[in-house]
């Protein structure tokens, strides 16, 4: 069974894959870098064991090493993700891809310098809701896609410095990468509103006014979808959102981000009556697992994995990192080095992602002017 060795970069939230590479069956030799030594340490003991790096310079200079994911902060995605493609490593980065136009041109121009894969690792695209309403899709359940909306609440206060007023838009890409995924196409242009005010505190990083942002999107084929995105000074409980509403049926994720979405079917009007008939069932989410190599089912239900009886622990999709994504996004990107292809998420869907939340930001701050999404 080939294997490949994998460098983990950042793991303050990049801990919770590193017993993931631990475990999977086609990762050989895991490194792990943080710059906080004593979580370093902490994170090599909880797993069992890992090789501990000194620095990312030594991660980029270590022949040894195949593949880095980098969970590191949003200010360095970018020159990061272009150091390790240009050292000749496969790399995953966690979101968004960069936070500028310019900065995703370089990471694709590496990424093709490099003859590596690049891939962004957006965990909605890998969760319960998103493979159920996929199936919706695919077995014609859900009928023809009318229109999408994504959702993303979330109050940033407290958060390290850079978080400080960030453009809501360009850390929108969990409220539109599913858009885009079951759009089977990209956006090609963006109309946006930023509505709100912040302490004068938050404006200053980033000149960027609005607490609250809003966008409708223009999708190639066709397709249109909405997308809002909050991080300060807004009261709404947590939510990663995912709306689909189809010409047989609708996927409505619940209040909350771990409520079980609302499945709407449309029925034909009964004889004499008006209008057509709907009917709504809260619908608990399945565990996808099985898509997995066993020896990563139980990161699909984090804690709540029961070793002594499996099977049935992993009933319920529930308890995983991200709705049980993070397994899912590991197996993609260790599936994409090994079988020699390019990892679903790769350079130009990750950009299609991030540009379309650059470009919308850049429209609310132009009071909702059009703008075309760029290429890649």
């Amino acid at each position: 069974m080939k294997k490949i060795n994998v460098a983990l970069v950042g793991l303050g939230f990049g801990g919770a894959f590193a017993g993931i590479y631990k475990a999977h069956p086609n990762v050989g030799e895991l490194t792990i870098f943080d710059t906080d030594e004593d979580l370093t340490k902490r994170t090599s003991d909880f797993i069992g064991g890992a090789r501990i790096a000194s620095s990312f310079e030594e991660i980029l200079s270590d022949p040894t090493v195949d593949a880095v994911h980098l969970v590191t902060p949003i200010p360095y995605h970018a020159e990061q993700s272009v150091k390790v493609l240009d050292a000749g490593k496969h790399c995953a980065c966690t979101v968004p891809m960069a936070t500028s136009l310019e900065d995703i041109q370089k990471i694709v121009d590496a990424k093709r310098r490099s003859g590596k894969n690049y891939m962004m690792m957006e965990t909605t695209l890998y969760t319960y809701q998103y493979f159920y309403v996929s199936d919706m899709l695919s077995s014609g359940e859900l009928g023809r896609i009318q229109f999408l909306r994504g959702s993303h609440y979330q109050a940033m206060e407290g958060w390290p410095s850079y978080w400080d007023g960030l453009p809501p838009m360009w850390y929108g890409t969990h409220a539109i990468a599913p858009m885009i995924g079951l759009s089977d196409s990209r956006i090609e242009k963006v109309s946006c509103l930023g509505s709100g005010t912040m302490d004068e505190s938050l404006t200053k990083q980033y000149g960027n006014p609005f607490p609250v942002e809003s966008a409708h999107f223009t999708f190639a084929n066709g397709l249109k979808g909405e997308a809002t995105r909050s991080l300060f000074e807004t009261a709404r409980m947590y939510q990663e959102g995912l709306f689909v509403y189809g010409s047989k049926a609708s996927f409505e994720w619940g209040f909350a981000d771990h409520d079980n979405p609302y499945i709407t079917k449309l029925y034909p009007p009964a004889e004499n009556s008006r209008g057509g008939r709907t009917e709504t069932v809260i619908q608990e989410m399945p565990n996808y697992y099985d898509k997995l190599p066993e020896e990563l089912w139980q990161f699909t239900v984090g804690a709540n994995y029961d070793p002594l009886n499996p099977q049935k622990s992993l009933m319920k999709g529930s308890g995983g990192g991200h709705h049980g994504s993070h397994p899912h996004l590991v197996h993609e990107f260790v599936s994409s080095i090994i079988e020699d292809r390019k990892p679903w998420i790769d350079e130009v869907f990750g950009a299609n992602i991030t540009a379309a939340g650059i470009c919308a930001h850049e429209s609310a701050l132009n009071d909702g002017k059009v703008i075309f999404v760029p290429e890649f």
